[in-house]
């Protein structure tokens, strides 16, 4: 008897091809919406607030940096099947991952009491005390973490980064923005070159592009355990988080700068509670709607953030110092890896309750502190992206090198320029 045939229809074999790279989506996707985090938010928010629509420029040359960094950082979880600091440990040694590891774990808990603060300043505005929107937050998100599937986990964070995008896409709608002059400056810079603009545009370019981010989708591929068949589906994967991530941020600006900005609103960005201002002020101008989605999101954003800030915090910790470390593991079978999410989501929790705390400039001032230490991490990214015996042919050729390198630099540039604006250019 002849055996039936399994050859498949080209059809189906596009069918099989495109369930495959569905199957690849997630690392890039959940890491661009987590980009949005609360700390994002607050500094696109002040940025429309300040400077109106002069900051767009940052986030289109930060969404090209973002996407190769990205791009790399995913090459390299596929070709090695590990995260940053375990390979960083191998290549370069002991003292040269404790130093990468401190590094981040210090960008990285400033950006989760960032996520505290933005709960905190969104549920303010439907009456709650920060000690309960914390308590909430905290234990909500160690539930998810520890006790849920994290593999079901990423499409409730896909949906969530979802929903923040079609909010903030409202709320700019509902401002009745001015598009041309939005677009102009999208591709022109412009500026006062004050010490206070260029921290605006470092905050800017931290929160797009974060230590954190280029770690966590290295590690999360790893730990999907995607391989090198998976590249043409986790590029359109880092293309469209990339894509999503600064058009929200551009959402953010354009609502703020139309409804505020415009017609000269002033709101003290320095005080505690400028972000439920901002919100607030968009009701006159915009409807109560859009103060209501201007809250939701950042909700949403901050609950985000606290899903991945910390998941990363203790992939990175746990990959230098060999540790068991991985979202299929059980809490009793990695402790070290879940007892680290919870120390630094609690850690947090506790340090936003700090009695006069100001938390928007908390928020803003991570974001910066993400932009002067993000250089340290992409470093060492660079140097094992160009190492042919670790990466075969997902190896980096001379144009992703240079395109790497050059977002490097720019990072440096950026950051001494900040530091020669503070001392010698107009406050």
């Amino acid at each position: 008897m002849k055996a039936p045939s399994l050859t498949l229809s080209p059809r189906a074999v596009n069918r099989v091809r495109f369930a495959a790279i569905l199957g690849v989506l997630g690392p890039g996707l959940v890491s661009g919406f987590a980009d949005n985090d609360a700390g994002g938010i607050t500094t696109y928010s002040v940025a429309g607030v300040k400077y109106g629509y002069e900051l767009l420029w940052v986030l289109l040359a930060s969404q090209i940096v973002l996407f190769f960094t990205q791009e790399v950082g995913a090459r390299l979880g596929l070709a090695t099947g590990q995260g940053l600091t375990g390979l960083v440990r191998e290549r370069f040694g002991v003292r040269w991952v404790t130093f990468l590891t401190i590094t981040m774990l210090i960008a990285n808990v400033g950006s989760i009491v960032a996520e505290f603060a933005g709960t905190a300043a969104a549920l303010s505005l439907f009456g709650v005390w920060p000690a309960v929107s914390a308590a909430i937050a905290a234990t909500v998100v160690i539930l998810l973490i520890t006790r849920g599937s994290f593999g079901k986990v990423q499409y409730l964070f896909v949906a969530v980064g979802i929903g923040v995008s079609l909010a903030y896409f409202a709320s700019a709608v509902m401002a009745h923005p001015d598009w041309g002059k939005a677009l102009s400056s999208l591709v022109i810079p412009s500026g006062s070159g004050s010490a206070a603009y260029w921290l605006a545009v470092v905050a800017t370019v931290g929160t797009t592009i974060t230590p954190w981010g280029q770690a966590f989708i290295q590690s999360y591929c790893a730990d999907k355990r995607l391989g090198p068949e998976d590249l043409i589906g986790e590029r359109l994967d880092v293309g469209l988080g990339a894509l999503l991530t600064n058009l929200i941020a551009a959402f953010i600006v354009v609502a703020c700068a139309a409804a505020l900005w415009s017609h000269n609103v002033v709101i003290n960005t320095g005080s505690a509670d400028a972000v439920p201002q901002i919100a607030k002020a968009l009701a006159p101008l915009a409807g109560e709607a859009a103060t209501v989605l201007f809250a939701v999101g950042l909700l949403a954003a901050s609950f985000l953030g606290l899903g991945v800030v910390p998941l990363t915090s203790a992939y990175a910790a746990c990959e230098a110092f060999g540790w068991e470390t991985g979202v299929d593991w059980r809490l009793r079978e990695a402790p070290a890896f879940y007892g680290l999410i919870i120390f630094f989501i609690v850690f947090a929790a506790f340090f936003v309750l700090i009695p006069g705390l100001p938390l928007v400039e908390v928020m803003f001032m991570a974001q910066v502190l993400n932009a002067l230490l993000l250089p340290f991490v992409l470093v060492f990214v660079m140097l094992l992206a160009s190492d042919k015996t670790l990466m075969g042919p997902l190896v980096s050729g001379r144009f992703l090198q240079l395109v790497g390198w050059a977002g490097t630099g720019l990072l440096v540039v950026l950051s001494l320029t900040l530091a020669w604006s503070s001392f010698f250019a107009p406050a």
